[in-house]
């Protein structure tokens, strides 16, 4: 089992990943809501830091501080209201993180996600999706040519016997060479002094 000095430690490298808006965010939505552990939300009204930072204004969704702060206050299966203590620790943990400003693993984390949605839009390249127009057409497809493997197979049968058919015919050369068809020799170069 973990120690709870290390999953103190894990909680506040969660908490450093967090972009410092949201570090505001959740530090007032602990002051303004009744945060829980174990859950999201109860029926009681409340909820966890991630919601009370989202709604004040912390739009970000961090799975890693959702698990740590639930290892570092040790939920079970069901939701309770946090102690003042997780409360203390957690309110000086986002303090902290705001004293110092950005933190590197913070900054790499920003600048990952960024390159990640340069990555998830697509560039608008005028092309119109032809998939419905061209469904029901055999062979559409950029990369499968044959959707099944009998039509493979018989497309294969059919450039077999076409190749077989090219090499039963004499070609025009070997038409007029009749036995040595085939077989080349080797010609003597010369060279003309001129």
């Amino acid at each position: 089992m973990r120690t709870k000095r290390r999953v103190a430690q894990e909680l506040r490298q969660a908490i450093d990943c967090l972009p410092e808006r949201t570090r505001r965010a959740m530090l007032e939505g602990i002051h303004a809501n009744e945060i829980i552990v174990g859950a999201y939300t109860d029926r009681r009204g409340g909820v966890c830091p991630m919601l009370a930072a989202h709604r004040h204004g912390g739009r970000t969704s961090l799975a890693s501080f959702a698990k740590a702060w639930d290892r570092y206050t040790g939920a079970r299966k069901k939701s309770r209201p946090a102690t003042e203590r997780e409360l203390n620790t957690l309110r000086a943990m986002l303090e902290a993180s705001l004293m110092y400003g950005e933190s590197e693993l913070a900054t790499a984390v920003a600048a990952h996600r960024e390159s990640g949605k340069r990555k998830a839009e697509k560039r608008d390249t005028g092309e119109r999706s032809r998939l419905r127009e061209l469904r029901d057409r055999p062979g559409w497809a950029w990369l499968r040519v044959f959707r099944r493997y009998d039509d493979f197979q018989a497309a294969l049968a059919q450039a077999e016997s076409v190749e077989k058919a090219r090499l039963a015919l004499p070609g025009p050369d070997e038409a007029d060479l009749g036995d040595d068809a085939g077989r080349r020799r080797p010609q003597e170069e010369t060279h003309s002094l001129s």
